[in-house]
């Protein structure tokens, strides 16, 4: 089961496009990119959705509270990539129901009617049942909330494993020949007029640089960081970068359903169902003042965050439940005199290229919801650039494991449950989701447990493990614990350190991006 370090090297022919960074935006393009075939090499500094893409409140979603600012486009666009990602990994993206009370002094029954109609229908949903109002008094959702609370609305989103979604897209773009680089940093990027030369360090050793033709910058909050020789006289985006944190308590309420919380301030906070045992609740929005900064929750932030929930149950929350929190950094297009919740979530390619510049892409911006729909726009540009005319084709194709018939998971469930009987119900199901029909490639024809190999801990097994270190790119303890499964939330420490001593050792992660 130990890891055997590779010896990384730069493609020795000419590639079409290097994309640096391995959030959902960079794996998404290299992803877009590939399936075009355009020869693609994805740089990621760390592991895979090792920052903001495993650090969001996990939602596939319109963005109701969007509509407030007027940003229709935006919510319909997020609608529709709702629904089509709903098709292409209907086991990773999961239809959920949202529970919104109203609060006398906030937003008005009438504002709610008319934001949840229009929500329902921008989209033109096919899958998911439209928003009602509920009595609180009567509703089964209700049992962990305040008694004073009655009327509220309920409608539907879906919930996704963000950094799983990362991972699918990286593994979809190296099975269409992509090649993707973890921990390798890219130091600089310069050109001679016709090729980039991009220069990157693996643990210290400084491979032969990549020439490409284009090079896409999607390090998301990193963007700025990422120094390339700009010949055009195209201004710098003024952006902002804003801290995201979340907690996850023990589980605060039963049932399937998720809760919107309006705070006093009209931001708004999700509580929702998580692994099973747990909740998440989530987020704030503070300023960030550098990437060179390590994003942590404050103690200001979770007070702020169980001061919200509080107002809502019946048994409140206190520090104690608190089993574990995580921060994220966002880049948004900033937006002179907004707050940080005020501020769109549109994103922006800037494309620089000329007669004499290799074309280099920028990405700023941009949610986990429009990811798909964002790669395919910024492939458009740079088939523009670099000449070709074959047409998008990421709607329709699933995603690894998404091959799933009618992209129905309840009826393939089914199926598998019937077929590995043998297997522990809540570790099944675990995988199902994280793997869809390439489960298969874990669990073959084993009719038992001894033929998972040895056991971790908590429903790991060696052959998950294996699988993840050959197939997801997967290297270290955190790769498996955290973002390729969420099992870090019932690892103790102890157990932990025994995986990561099974696997050679743990490497750093803060590694950051810089130029010289």
């Amino acid at each position: 089961m130990e890891v055997e370090q590779p010896t990384v090297s730069a493609p020795t022919d000419l590639q079409d496009i290097v994309v640096i960074g391995g959030g959902i935006n960079g794996a998404g393009i290299a992803r877009d990119a590939a399936g075009r075939g355009f020869r693609v090499t994805l740089c990621e500094q760390s592991d895979l959705a090792s920052g903001t893409s495993s650090a969001s409140t996990k939602l596939i979603h319109g963005g109701l509270r969007y509509l407030e600012r007027g940003d229709f486009r935006l919510v319909r666009e997020s609608l529709k990539e709702r629904e089509i990602l709903l098709n292409i990994a209907p086991h990773v993206v999961r239809p959920m129901r949202f529970v919104l009370p109203h609060v006398g002094g906030m937003r008005p029954v009438w504002l709610l009617r008319v934001g949840l109609f229009m929500y329902d229908h921008l989209g033109g949903s096919k899958h998911l049942a439209g928003s009602r109002r509920i009595d609180l008094r009567t509703h089964e959702a209700s049992g962990a909330l305040a008694t004073g609370l009655r009327a509220a609305f309920e409608y539907s989103d879906c919930w996704a494993d963000d950094a799983r979604l990362v991972v699918l897209n990286a593994v979809d773009a190296a099975e269409r020949g992509a090649r993707i680089l973890t921990r390798t940093q890219v130091v600089a990027a310069e050109h001679d007029g016709e090729a980039w030369r991009v220069r990157i360090d693996h643990a210290g050793d400084q491979a032969q640089p990549i020439r490409a033709r284009a090079v896409v910058n999607a390090t998301g909050p990193w963007v700025d960081t990422i120094r390339t020789p700009r010949t055009s006289q195209m201004p710098a985006r003024r952006v902002r970068l804003v801290k995201g944190s979340h907690l996850v308590t023990r589980r605060l309420f039963a049932g399937d359903q998720a809760y919107v919380l309006q705070g006093e301030d009209s931001r708004i906070v999700f509580m929702i169902p998580y692994e099973r045992d747990f909740t998440l609740i989530g987020t704030t929005e503070t300023p960030h003042e550098s990437m060179q900064d390590e994003a942590t929750m404050s103690s200001a932030e979770q007070a702020y965050l169980i001061d919200c929930v509080n107002r809502y149950l019946r048994q409140p929350v206190v520090a104690s439940d608190v089993v574990s929190t995580y921060s994220g950094v966002r880049l948004l297009i900033d937006e002179a005199g907004k707050a940080a919740s005020a501020v769109s979530r549109e994103y922006v390619l800037d494309i620089d290229a000329g007669p004499h510049r290799p074309p280099c892409l920028t990405v700023y911006g941009g949610k986990l919801t429009t990811y798909r729909a964002l790669a395919a726009k910024a492939v458009n540009e740079l088939q523009a650039a670099l000449g070709g005319s074959r047409p998008g084709w990421t709607a329709t194709a699933p995603l690894p494991g998404g091959d799933i018939e009618a992209a129905d998971f309840v009826r393939f469930a089914a199926e598998m449950r019937a077929r590995y009987a043998w297997l522990d119900r809540r570790t099944l199901d675990r995988m199902l989701r994280a793997y869809g029909t390439r489960i298969e490639a874990i669990l073959g024809t084993a009719s038992g447990v001894k033929a998972l190999g040895e056991p971790i801990a908590h429903d790991l097994y060696a052959a998950e493990v294996d699988y993840l270190l050959k197939s997801e790119f997967a290297r270290t303890a955190k790769d498996i614990l955290w973002r390729r499964s969420k099992l870090g939330l019932r690892f103790s420490p102890v157990e932990a350190a025994d995986l990561s001593r099974r696997l050679g050792g743990d490497e750093p992660e803060a590694i950051r991006h810089r130029t010289r």
